[in-house]
């Protein structure tokens, strides 16, 4: 676990260092989401639908726009981060916008071990399980945070998306759709803000679509559907092109760009 532990600290300083540069990039969009915008996605919106009074737990959340999104909707959010200065943040938004989430920074595979109480949803979106070794653990504490029948909801890039290497120019097929060894990038910006000098240490591991069904599987959920889409709704990769519904596409489309999974605890 030492290897793994220093893996989690060269990310954690990363995504220290993002916090600043995302809260003031366009994609983040601050000044509108004070305003009163929602960070979230249809996806999300369409499965999730009415969270009034439901109890939500955010895995990942970054600087929370998308826990207090939930929050906006009524829902009683806590969320988690590994990353100490997106916490801070998520504090000083949610006490500036006068809602009720909570907050707490810890590896989301140690949630367990900072919150006992359970929830009617986990939620998790976008760029999340890359960041983690091995998904039965976080499979385990999604089941062990979940009431009986409480729904657990993934929203995920498509496995397939990070089987390329984005950092030389023209997209290359360098790794395997289902890597157990871990993968190291260092990169100039990050991808909210390309423009940026900060440089990306970033570790992570590729999950396949039957090793996130079979470790939820595993846990003891049941699952109710996994369904896959071309559209994605972040322009992260290069060369998507807008489409009427202001979703993003390949301009050739080959493979699906986003993965859901619905599951609940029986």
């Amino acid at each position: 676990m030492n290897e793994n532990t220093n893996y989690f600290e060269t990310n954690k300083a990363t995504w220290n260092k993002k916090v600043a540069i995302h809260a003031q990039s366009e994609m983040y969009d601050m000044e509108g989401f004070k305003s009163g915008n929602i960070s979230l996605m249809p996806y999300e919106l369409k499965a999730l639908g009415n969270v009034e009074g439901k109890s939500l737990l955010h895995l990942q959340c970054h600087f929370g726009q998308d826990t207090l999104s939930w929050s906006r909707m009524g829902a009683k959010c806590t969320a988690v981060d590994l990353s100490d200065e997106a916490i801070n943040l998520a504090k000083e938004l949610n006490t500036e916008l006068g809602l009720d989430a909570e907050f707490v920074c810890c590896n989301v595979l140690d949630a367990s071990k900072y919150i006992s109480e359970t929830f009617d949803i986990v939620f998790t979106s976008y760029g999340t399980i890359g960041w983690l070794p091995d998904l039965k653990p976080w499979a385990k504490m999604i089941a062990e945070r979940l009431k009986p029948g409480g729904v657990f909801y993934i929203v995920e890039f498509h496995p397939i998306l990070w089987m390329f290497d984005y950092n030389e120019g023209k997209p290359e097929m360098k790794y395997h759709y289902s890597q157990d060894e871990v993968i190291y990038e260092e990169y100039e910006g990050t991808y909210a803000d390309q423009s940026s000098k900060m440089v990306s240490k970033e570790y992570g591991w590729n999950h396949g679509l039957g090793e996130v069904v079979n470790a939820l599987i595993e846990a003891g959920l049941q699952i109710d559907y996994l369904n896959e889409y071309d559209e994605s709704p972040y322009d992260v990769f290069p060369g998507l092109i807008k489409t009427e519904d202001g979703l993003y596409k390949m301009k050739d489309q080959l493979f699906p760009m986003i993965f859901e999974i619905k599951a609940r605890k029986v």
